[in-house]
């Protein structure tokens, strides 16, 4: 996929329920205007997806799974496969921290479910990231090229297309600490190399990389300003509707200033 799009992405985690998720929906959808160069994702709880696929207008919004099963169908009670997310779902979020470190999910599993979702036609959001010990101790580059070969083992050139990378340092997240957008940028120009080494150059300057962790509609425009940043991972700030739009609304705004200024206007 071409990074002609910013990307925002609500994770809801686990919270509304049926009828609040519609609410939000239903307000949400009036404060957002529809932008070309925006592209707004949201991951209510599997619970909601079915009944908000059929509420959304897929123009103005698409939908994620924050998690499903790598198997297409068999005897795994309480799961969700990929194959029964097509035609709900254009998106899937995998390998969230807390997926890693609550629910201890390895990066097999996590290639599993990567192969799960290119294999059903989904978008996998591959998030990666580094504790705060493994930052401390200098351990940041070598942590996300783990988990980038074990997420990406298998996928092929054209395949990776399909993949965004979502950068989530997991010391940020819900812990109200932001991250500088220096460091951010350090990080994410490391992924990007990274991919350059594993697929080439063309690749590693295509792929969508987002960034998540503790993002506020205050600390929004400071890291899509990042050029190399091209959208955002959102958790708690998603589940209030104008918060949530005046983040869009600032993706929208960067993006027609980068646009231009790469215009020369």
């Amino acid at each position: 996929m071409a990074r002609d799009k910013t990307l925002i992405v609500g994770n809801w985690k686990m919270n509304l329920d049926m009828h609040e998720a519609s609410l939000y929906v239903h307000q949400l959808a009036k404060l957002v205007k529809n932008h070309r160069d925006v592209e707004v994702v949201l991951a209510p709880t599997a619970l909601t997806l079915q009944s908000l696929s059929l509420q959304v207008n897929y123009r103005q919004f698409k939908l994620a799974a924050q998690n499903f099963y790598w198997r297409d169908s068999g005897a795994y009670t309480g799961e969700i496969s990929a194959s029964q997310l097509r035609g709900i779902v254009q998106y899937v979020i995998v390998g969230h921290s807390e997926r890693r470190h609550i629910f201890h999910e390895s990066d097999k599993d996590i290639r599993a479910k990567v192969q799960a979702a290119i294999r059903n036609h989904l978008r996998p959001i591959l998030c990666i990231g580094e504790t705060a010990g493994e930052r401390a101790d200098g351990e940041t580059h070598d942590v996300l090229h783990d988990q980038l070969i074990g997420g990406l083992a298998n996928v092929t050139s054209e395949e990776l297309e399909q993949i965004v990378i979502a950068y989530e340092p997991v010391w940020a997240i819900g812990s109200g600490q932001n991250a500088h957008p220096n460091d951010v940028s350090a990080v994410i120009r490391t992924i990007r190399s990274q991919i350059k080494h594993l697929y080439g150059p063309r690749a590693a300057d295509a792929i969508q990389v987002l960034y998540g962790g503790s993002v506020k509609a205050e600390s929004a425009s400071d890291y899509l300003a990042l050029p190399d940043v091209d959208g955002l991972l959102v958790g708690g700030a998603s589940l209030e509707a104008h918060t949530f739009n005046d983040i869009i609304k600032k993706a929208h705004k960067g993006s027609s200033l980068a646009k231009n200024i790469e215009g020369g206007l």
